[in-house]
C-alpha cells in the first residue's frame, strides 16, 4: 500500500531540486499534490509528469514571501482536492552570500522572508487545514549550517535556518495535543540547481563533497525519500525534530 495514499500534500519550492522530487514522490506514493513555485511554466511540466504517471497534481505559481499566496495554495488544495493531510514547506535560497559586513539590509530582509518568513506565513494558512482533519503533518525543510556547522559568510542564510528549528519546535509543542507533528528536515548538499549555483567550479565541488563522511552529495531523490517519512505514518511519533540527512558533515572530522 502507498504511504501516503488518500492524502493531500502541499510542497513549495516545487519547480526544481528537492521539492520537485518529492512531489513526485508524493505523488507516487498516493498523495494528491498542490505544487507551487515561481516559474509556471516549471511546474505545469511537473504536474504533466505526474499526471502521466498515474498521479494527481495542480500547480499554483507565487511568491512564498507573499501571505495572500500561502493562504490561496491552502484553499486550492481544500477546493480542488478536499483538504490537507501534508504541508512542505522547502522554498528557499541561498542568494545573498559575502563577507557580512558588506551584506545589504535588503538581502538580509530577502533572506529571512524567503528562507523563514514565508514558512510560518506557510503554517499559519496551513495549520487550520490540517486541524480539520485531526491529525498532519508540517515539514520545514532547514539546514545543517547554522545548527551543527557553521560556515563563514553565510550570516542571513544560518540565521534563517535556524530560526526555522525554533519554529518547528514552538509549533510541535503548540499543536501536538491535537495532533498535528512538526519537524524540520535538514538536507546536506544536494546536486540541485541552487546547490550546483554554489559548488559551481571541479575544486569547489570536490572540497564540498571531501566535507562530508559519504563523501559525495546527495541526490534530491534521496532526501526526498527524507521527506517522506517525516510526511507519512512512518514516522508517527516523531515531532518537534531537526532530521539530519547531511551525509554525516555534522560529524566529519576527516
Amino acid at each position: 500500500m502507498n504511504s501516503l495514499s488518500e492524502k493531500i500534500a502541499i510542497v513549495t519550492g516545487a519547480s526544481s531540486g528537492i521539492g520537485y522530487a518529492t512531489s513526485k514522490l508524493f505523488a507516487k506514493e498516493g498523495a494528491k499534490v498542490v505544487v507551487a513555485a515561481r516559474r509556471q511554466e516549471e511546474l505545469n511540466l511537473l504536474v504533466e509528469e505526474i499526471t502521466q504517471e498515474g498521479g494527481y497534481a495542480i500547480a499554483l505559481a507565487g511568491d512564498v514571501q507573499d501571505e495572500s499566496y500561502a493562504k490561496e495554495l491552502v484553499n486550492l488544495a481544500v477546493r480542488h482536492f478536499g483538504g490537507l493531510d501534508v504541508a512542505f514547506n522547502n522554498a528557499g535560497t541561498m542568494k545573498w552570500m559575502g563577507d557580512t559586513r558588506e551584506v545589504h539590509r535588503s538581502e538580509w530582509d530577502d533572506t529571512l522572508n524567503t528562507n523563514l518568513t514565508s514558512a510560518f506565513l506557510g503554517a499559519k494558512y496551513q495549520l487550520p487545514a490540517l486541524l480539520e482533519r485531526g491529525s498532519g503533518s508540517l515539514i520545514f525543510t532547514s539546514s545543517f549550517v547554522g545548527y551543527t556547522v557553521g560556515f563563514p559568510q553565510t550570516a542571513a542564510y544560518s540565521a534563517s535556518k535556524a530560526g526555522i528549528i525554533g519554529l518547528t519546535q514552538a509549533l510541535a509543542t503548540e499543536f501536538g495535543s491535537k495532533g498535528i507533528r512538526v519537524n524540520a528536515l535538514l538536507p546536506g548538499a544536494t546536486d540541485t540547481p541552487m546547490g550546483r549555483a554554489f559548488a559551481n567550479t571541479p575544486e569547489i565541488v570536490a572540497f564540498v563533497e571531501g566535507l562530508y563522511a559519504l563523501k559525495r552529495m546527495a541526490l534530491p531523490q534521496e532526501i526526498a525519500r527524507s521527506a517522506l517519512y517525516l510526511a507519512s505514518g512512518a514516522s508517527s511519533f516523531t515531532t518537534g525534530s531537526a532530521l539530519l540527512a547531511d551525509g554525516g558533515v555534522s560529524v566529519n572530522r576527516t
